[in-house]
Protein backbone atom coordinates (compact mmCIF):
# COMPACT_ATOMS: atom_id res chain seq x y z
CA UNK A 1 0.00 0.00 0.00
CA UNK A 2 3.16 2.21 0.05
CA UNK A 3 2.09 5.42 -1.92
CA UNK A 4 4.42 9.07 -2.17
CA UNK A 5 1.07 10.80 -2.18
CA UNK A 6 -0.55 11.14 1.15
CA UNK A 7 -3.99 9.23 1.14
CA UNK A 8 -6.87 12.12 1.89
CA UNK A 9 -9.93 9.79 3.19
CA UNK A 10 -10.50 6.45 5.03
CA UNK A 11 -12.29 5.17 2.11
CA UNK A 12 -8.84 6.13 -0.08
CA UNK A 13 -7.28 4.01 2.51
CA UNK A 14 -9.09 0.94 2.26
CA UNK A 15 -9.31 1.04 -1.07
CA UNK A 16 -5.46 0.96 -1.60
CA UNK A 17 -5.27 -1.73 1.35
CA UNK A 18 -7.98 -3.92 -0.81
CA UNK A 19 -5.29 -3.56 -3.61
CA UNK A 20 -2.21 -4.29 -2.22
CA UNK A 21 -4.11 -7.62 -0.46
CA UNK A 22 -4.73 -8.21 -3.94
CA UNK A 23 -1.54 -8.34 -5.15
CA UNK A 24 -0.15 -9.95 -2.05
CA UNK A 25 -1.95 -12.97 -1.58
CA UNK A 26 -1.22 -15.92 -3.89
CA UNK A 27 -3.76 -16.70 -7.30
CA UNK A 28 -6.94 -18.30 -6.61
CA UNK A 29 -7.62 -16.01 -3.99
CA UNK A 30 -10.97 -14.06 -3.89
CA UNK A 31 -10.87 -10.62 -2.17
CA UNK A 32 -14.42 -8.88 -2.07
CA UNK A 33 -14.44 -5.56 0.43
CA UNK A 34 -17.86 -3.63 1.15
CA UNK A 35 -17.58 0.08 2.09
CA UNK A 36 -19.07 1.15 5.47
CA UNK A 37 -21.33 -1.42 7.08
CA UNK A 38 -24.40 -0.87 9.75
CA UNK A 39 -24.04 -3.34 13.03
CA UNK A 40 -27.23 -2.70 14.75
CA UNK A 41 -25.71 0.91 16.26
CA UNK A 42 -22.62 0.42 15.04
CA UNK A 43 -20.99 1.24 11.70
CA UNK A 44 -17.57 -1.22 10.52
CA UNK A 45 -15.34 0.81 7.77
CA UNK A 46 -15.21 -1.69 5.93
CA UNK A 47 -15.16 -5.52 6.25
CA UNK A 48 -13.08 -7.73 3.98
CA UNK A 49 -13.67 -11.49 2.78
CA UNK A 50 -10.99 -13.13 1.55
CA UNK A 51 -11.43 -16.44 0.39
CA UNK A 52 -8.80 -19.47 -0.32
CA UNK A 53 -9.18 -21.57 -3.80
CA UNK A 54 -10.49 -24.40 -1.61
CA UNK A 55 -13.80 -22.69 -0.83
CA UNK A 56 -12.69 -21.19 3.20
CA UNK A 57 -13.32 -18.12 3.87
CA UNK A 58 -12.16 -15.63 6.37
CA UNK A 59 -13.95 -11.59 7.55
CA UNK A 60 -10.60 -9.20 8.06
CA UNK A 61 -12.67 -5.93 10.01
CA UNK A 62 -11.16 -2.82 9.46
CA UNK A 63 -11.04 0.34 11.25
CA UNK A 64 -9.40 3.05 9.59
CA UNK A 65 -7.95 6.09 10.84
CA UNK A 66 -6.40 8.78 9.26
CA UNK A 67 -3.97 9.00 12.20
CA UNK A 68 -3.57 7.10 15.22
CA UNK A 69 -1.67 8.20 18.51
CA UNK A 70 -0.24 5.50 20.49
CA UNK A 71 -3.12 7.44 23.63
CA UNK A 72 -5.60 6.16 20.69
CA UNK A 73 -4.90 2.62 20.45
CA UNK A 74 -6.67 1.37 23.45
CA UNK A 75 -10.23 3.54 22.34
CA UNK A 76 -9.86 2.42 18.20
CA UNK A 77 -9.01 -1.83 19.62
CA UNK A 78 -12.06 -1.55 22.18
CA UNK A 79 -14.30 -0.33 19.08
CA UNK A 80 -13.28 -2.84 16.78
CA UNK A 81 -13.92 -5.70 19.22
CA UNK A 82 -17.50 -4.29 20.21
CA UNK A 83 -18.07 -4.14 16.30
CA UNK A 84 -16.88 -6.95 15.64
CA UNK A 85 -18.93 -9.29 17.99
CA UNK A 86 -22.12 -7.98 16.28
CA UNK A 87 -20.71 -9.94 12.80
CA UNK A 88 -22.53 -12.80 11.74
CA UNK A 89 -20.78 -16.11 12.91
CA UNK A 90 -18.57 -13.59 15.38
CA UNK A 91 -15.65 -14.88 13.76
CA UNK A 92 -13.09 -12.20 12.53
CA UNK A 93 -9.79 -11.01 12.05
CA UNK A 94 -9.37 -7.08 13.24
CA UNK A 95 -7.23 -4.75 11.63
CA UNK A 96 -6.53 -1.37 11.42
CA UNK A 97 -5.33 1.17 9.03
CA UNK A 98 -4.12 4.45 8.65
CA UNK A 99 -1.44 6.71 6.75
CA UNK A 100 0.79 5.79 9.43
CA UNK A 101 1.46 4.08 12.14
CA UNK A 102 4.75 4.60 14.30
CA UNK A 103 6.85 2.22 15.94
CA UNK A 104 5.32 2.25 19.28
CA UNK A 105 1.70 1.88 17.86
CA UNK A 106 2.37 -1.13 15.27
CA UNK A 107 3.71 -2.95 18.66
CA UNK A 108 0.82 -1.96 20.89
CA UNK A 109 -1.42 -3.69 18.41
CA UNK A 110 0.82 -7.10 17.84
CA UNK A 111 -0.01 -7.16 21.86
CA UNK A 112 -3.14 -6.97 21.77
CA UNK A 113 -3.38 -9.18 18.64
CA UNK A 114 -4.57 -6.81 16.10
CA UNK A 115 -3.35 -6.73 12.56
CA UNK A 116 -2.35 -3.30 11.06
CA UNK A 117 -1.45 -2.02 7.87
CA UNK A 118 -0.32 1.85 6.68
CA UNK A 119 0.04 3.74 3.40
CA UNK A 120 3.64 4.06 3.71
CA UNK A 121 3.78 -0.03 3.25
CA UNK A 122 3.66 -1.39 7.33
CA UNK A 123 1.87 -4.77 7.52
CA UNK A 124 0.79 -7.23 9.12
CA UNK A 125 -1.92 -9.92 8.57
CA UNK A 126 -2.43 -12.74 10.52
CA UNK A 127 -5.83 -14.44 9.88
CA UNK A 128 -6.02 -18.36 11.77
CA UNK A 129 -8.24 -20.10 9.29
CA UNK A 130 -7.98 -20.08 6.27
CA UNK A 131 -3.84 -19.40 7.36
CA UNK A 132 -2.32 -16.12 6.27
CA UNK A 133 0.24 -14.31 7.72
CA UNK A 134 1.58 -11.40 5.78
CA UNK A 135 4.67 -8.60 7.29
CA UNK A 136 6.16 -6.21 5.44
CA UNK A 137 7.76 -3.18 6.25
CA UNK A 138 7.56 0.33 5.33
CA UNK A 139 8.64 3.62 6.78
CA UNK A 140 9.87 4.14 10.25
CA UNK A 141 9.05 7.81 10.63
CA UNK A 142 5.99 10.05 9.26
CA UNK A 143 6.71 11.25 5.32
CA UNK A 144 3.65 13.34 6.12
CA UNK A 145 4.42 14.20 9.32
CA UNK A 146 3.75 18.30 9.27
CA UNK A 147 7.06 20.46 9.90
CA UNK A 148 7.02 20.39 13.95
CA UNK A 149 10.06 20.61 16.11
CA UNK A 150 11.56 16.94 16.18
CA UNK A 151 10.02 15.64 19.92
CA UNK A 152 11.95 13.29 21.48
CA UNK A 153 14.00 12.19 25.40
CA UNK A 154 17.01 13.99 24.16
CA UNK A 155 18.46 16.24 26.28
CA UNK A 156 19.35 16.99 30.12
CA UNK A 157 15.94 17.79 30.91
CA UNK A 158 14.79 14.96 29.64
CA UNK A 159 17.37 12.31 31.31
CA UNK A 160 16.08 13.68 34.45
CA UNK A 161 12.42 13.84 34.10
CA UNK A 162 12.49 9.81 32.86
CA UNK A 163 14.64 9.02 35.85
CA UNK A 164 12.50 10.67 38.00
CA UNK A 165 9.50 9.01 36.78
CA UNK A 166 10.81 5.66 37.65
CA UNK A 167 12.47 6.22 41.00
CA UNK A 168 9.68 8.06 42.74
CA UNK A 169 5.80 5.84 42.38
CA UNK A 170 2.93 7.28 41.71
CA UNK A 171 0.73 9.30 41.98
CA UNK A 172 1.49 12.71 42.26
CA UNK A 173 1.24 15.87 40.42
CA UNK A 174 3.98 17.08 37.77
CA UNK A 175 4.09 19.82 39.80
CA UNK A 176 5.16 17.75 43.00
CA UNK A 177 7.37 15.27 40.33
CA UNK A 178 9.30 18.74 39.55
CA UNK A 179 9.79 19.31 42.85
CA UNK A 180 11.30 15.95 43.97
CA UNK A 181 13.57 15.67 41.74
CA UNK A 182 14.54 19.27 42.08
CA UNK A 183 13.64 19.57 38.25
CA UNK A 184 12.29 23.01 36.43
CA UNK A 185 8.65 22.74 36.18
CA UNK A 186 8.71 23.35 32.42
CA UNK A 187 10.73 21.32 31.40
CA UNK A 188 9.33 18.57 33.26
CA UNK A 189 5.42 18.90 31.69
CA UNK A 190 7.55 18.88 28.08
CA UNK A 191 8.54 15.26 28.84
CA UNK A 192 5.63 14.25 30.99
CA UNK A 193 3.01 15.38 27.69
CA UNK A 194 6.00 13.56 25.03
CA UNK A 195 5.12 10.68 27.54
CA UNK A 196 1.35 10.42 27.87
CA UNK A 197 1.14 10.85 23.82
CA UNK A 198 3.29 8.18 23.40
CA UNK A 199 0.60 5.96 26.24
CA UNK A 200 3.69 5.39 28.57
CA UNK A 201 1.65 7.39 31.75
CA UNK A 202 -1.68 8.66 32.24
CA UNK A 203 -2.70 11.57 34.16
CA UNK A 204 -6.24 11.85 35.61
CA UNK A 205 -6.61 15.48 33.77
CA UNK A 206 -4.21 17.89 32.06
CA UNK A 207 -3.36 19.34 35.14
CA UNK A 208 -4.79 16.00 37.58
CA UNK A 209 -2.21 13.76 39.15
CA UNK A 210 -0.21 10.70 37.32
CA UNK A 211 -1.44 8.07 37.92
CA UNK A 212 -0.05 5.07 36.18
CA UNK A 213 3.68 4.89 34.80
CA UNK A 214 5.16 2.11 32.71
CA UNK A 215 8.28 2.77 33.67
CA UNK A 216 9.90 -0.30 31.54
CA UNK A 217 8.79 1.04 28.40
CA UNK A 218 9.67 4.71 29.27
CA UNK A 219 13.28 3.52 30.00
CA UNK A 220 13.57 1.55 27.24
CA UNK A 221 11.92 4.30 24.90
CA UNK A 222 14.87 6.67 26.81
CA UNK A 223 17.20 4.31 25.02
CA UNK A 224 15.86 4.63 21.62
CA UNK A 225 17.65 8.71 22.63
CA UNK A 226 20.33 7.62 24.86
CA UNK A 227 23.51 5.05 24.79
CA UNK A 228 26.17 4.88 27.21
CA UNK A 229 29.14 5.10 24.59
CA UNK A 230 27.70 7.88 22.64
CA UNK A 231 25.17 10.36 24.37
CA UNK A 232 27.81 11.36 27.72
CA UNK A 233 30.24 14.02 27.37
CA UNK A 234 33.25 11.53 27.41
CA UNK A 235 34.08 8.27 27.32
CA UNK A 236 37.74 6.97 28.33
CA UNK A 237 39.36 3.46 28.03
CA UNK A 238 41.97 1.72 30.67
CA UNK A 239 43.08 -1.38 31.59
CA UNK A 240 43.54 -2.10 35.27
CA UNK A 241 46.20 -5.37 34.12
CA UNK A 242 45.33 -7.06 37.45
CA UNK A 243 41.49 -7.47 36.47
CA UNK A 244 38.17 -5.75 37.47
CA UNK A 245 37.81 -7.80 40.99
CA UNK A 246 41.24 -6.10 42.35
CA UNK A 247 40.18 -2.48 40.96
CA UNK A 248 36.68 -2.55 42.85
CA UNK A 249 38.39 -2.62 46.10
CA UNK A 250 40.51 0.29 45.42
CA UNK A 251 37.47 2.12 44.11
CA UNK A 252 35.71 1.74 47.50
CA UNK A 253 38.37 2.76 49.06
CA UNK A 254 38.05 6.15 47.17
CA UNK A 255 36.78 9.31 49.58
CA UNK A 256 35.40 11.41 46.22
CA UNK A 257 32.26 11.63 44.22
CA UNK A 258 31.97 8.50 41.56
CA UNK A 259 29.04 6.43 41.02
CA UNK A 260 29.13 2.29 39.44
CA UNK A 261 27.06 1.75 37.01
CA UNK A 262 26.58 -1.30 34.29
CA UNK A 263 27.56 -4.94 34.87
CA UNK A 264 29.31 -4.57 38.31
CA UNK A 265 26.12 -3.25 39.76
CA UNK A 266 24.03 -5.55 37.93
CA UNK A 267 26.13 -8.55 39.21
CA UNK A 268 25.62 -7.50 42.78
CA UNK A 269 21.13 -7.28 42.29
CA UNK A 270 20.42 -9.48 39.36
CA UNK A 271 23.68 -11.76 38.37
CA UNK A 272 24.02 -13.61 34.68
CA UNK A 273 27.87 -13.34 34.80
CA UNK A 274 30.89 -12.28 36.64
CA UNK A 275 31.44 -8.50 35.43
CA UNK A 276 34.44 -7.89 32.74
CA UNK A 277 34.04 -4.51 32.10
CA UNK A 278 33.88 -1.96 35.04
CA UNK A 279 32.03 1.39 33.74
CA UNK A 280 32.11 4.43 36.42
CA UNK A 281 30.74 7.92 35.87
CA UNK A 282 33.22 10.66 37.48
CA UNK A 283 33.12 14.06 36.42
CA UNK A 284 36.59 14.24 36.53
CA UNK A 285 37.58 10.85 34.69
CA UNK A 286 41.47 11.22 33.69
CA UNK A 287 41.76 12.11 37.52
CA UNK A 288 40.29 9.48 38.69
CA UNK A 289 42.33 6.70 36.71
CA UNK A 290 45.57 8.34 37.60
CA UNK A 291 44.19 7.91 41.39
CA UNK A 292 42.94 3.83 40.54
CA UNK A 293 45.92 3.63 38.93
CA UNK A 294 44.45 2.82 35.34
CA UNK A 295 46.25 2.64 31.84
CA UNK A 296 44.83 4.76 29.32
CA UNK A 297 44.23 2.37 25.85
CA UNK A 298 42.64 2.56 22.42
CA UNK A 299 41.42 -0.80 22.43
CA UNK A 300 41.45 -3.99 25.58
CA UNK A 301 39.69 -2.10 27.79
CA UNK A 302 38.12 -3.56 31.28
CA UNK A 303 37.25 0.09 32.77
CA UNK A 304 35.45 2.76 31.68
CA UNK A 305 35.29 6.23 33.09
CA UNK A 306 32.36 7.93 32.03
CA UNK A 307 31.74 11.95 32.01
CA UNK A 308 28.10 12.54 32.20
CA UNK A 309 26.26 14.40 30.05
CA UNK A 310 23.39 15.13 32.68
CA UNK A 311 23.53 15.75 36.47
CA UNK A 312 20.38 13.11 36.88
CA UNK A 313 22.78 10.25 36.02
CA UNK A 314 24.71 10.57 39.64
CA UNK A 315 21.80 11.14 41.46
CA UNK A 316 20.05 9.34 44.24
CA UNK A 317 22.63 6.91 44.36
CA UNK A 318 23.10 4.19 46.75
CA UNK A 319 25.72 1.95 48.45
CA UNK A 320 26.29 -2.07 47.27
CA UNK A 321 28.85 -4.08 48.64
CA UNK A 322 30.80 -0.81 49.75
CA UNK A 323 30.31 0.84 46.62
CA UNK A 324 29.27 3.91 45.58
CA UNK A 325 25.92 2.46 42.52
CA UNK A 326 24.07 4.62 40.21
CA UNK A 327 20.29 4.04 40.64
CA UNK A 328 19.30 1.20 39.20
CA UNK A 329 17.48 3.20 36.87
CA UNK A 330 20.19 4.55 35.24
CA UNK A 331 22.46 1.22 35.49
CA UNK A 332 19.62 -0.19 33.49
CA UNK A 333 19.13 1.92 30.65
CA UNK A 334 23.35 1.65 30.55
CA UNK A 335 23.42 -2.16 30.05
CA UNK A 336 20.57 -1.92 27.40
CA UNK A 337 22.72 0.64 25.12
CA UNK A 338 26.03 -1.29 26.33
CA UNK A 339 28.26 -3.78 24.36
CA UNK A 340 28.31 -7.23 24.47
CA UNK A 341 26.28 -9.25 26.81
CA UNK A 342 25.02 -5.83 28.51
CA UNK A 343 21.26 -5.88 26.93
CA UNK A 344 20.94 -9.31 28.73
CA UNK A 345 21.97 -8.24 31.82
CA UNK A 346 20.00 -5.51 31.19
CA UNK A 347 16.26 -8.15 31.00
CA UNK A 348 17.67 -9.87 34.22
CA UNK A 349 18.31 -6.32 36.03
CA UNK A 350 14.36 -5.22 34.88
CA UNK A 351 12.86 -8.86 35.71
CA UNK A 352 14.30 -8.62 39.06
CA UNK A 353 13.04 -4.57 39.76
CA UNK A 354 9.89 -5.37 38.38
CA UNK A 355 9.48 -7.96 40.72
CA UNK A 356 11.13 -5.94 43.81
CA UNK A 357 9.85 -2.43 43.40
CA UNK A 358 9.72 -1.36 47.18
CA UNK A 359 13.50 -2.12 47.30
CA UNK A 360 14.54 0.47 44.63
CA UNK A 361 12.07 2.94 44.45
CA UNK A 362 10.65 5.50 46.61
Amino acid sequence: MATRDRPRSERALIDAFVAELRGVLPAGWSISASGEQALGRMRADAVIDLTAPGGQSAQVLVEAKTTLAPRAVASAVDQLRAIGALLPGGEYTPLVLSRFLSPRVRQMLSDQGVSWADATGNLSLAVKRPAVFVQRQGAAVDPWAERTPVRSLRGRGAAATVRALCDFAPPYTVSELAARARLPLASVYRTVDFLATEALLQKQSQRGQITVIDWVAILRRWTQDYALLTSNSAVSSFIDPRGTAALLPRLAALDEEYALTGSAVAEQVAPVAPARLVVVYSRTPAGLGERLGLTPVGSGANVLLVEPFAPAQMERTAVRGGLRCAALSQVAADLLTSPGRGPSEAEALLEWMQANESEWRA
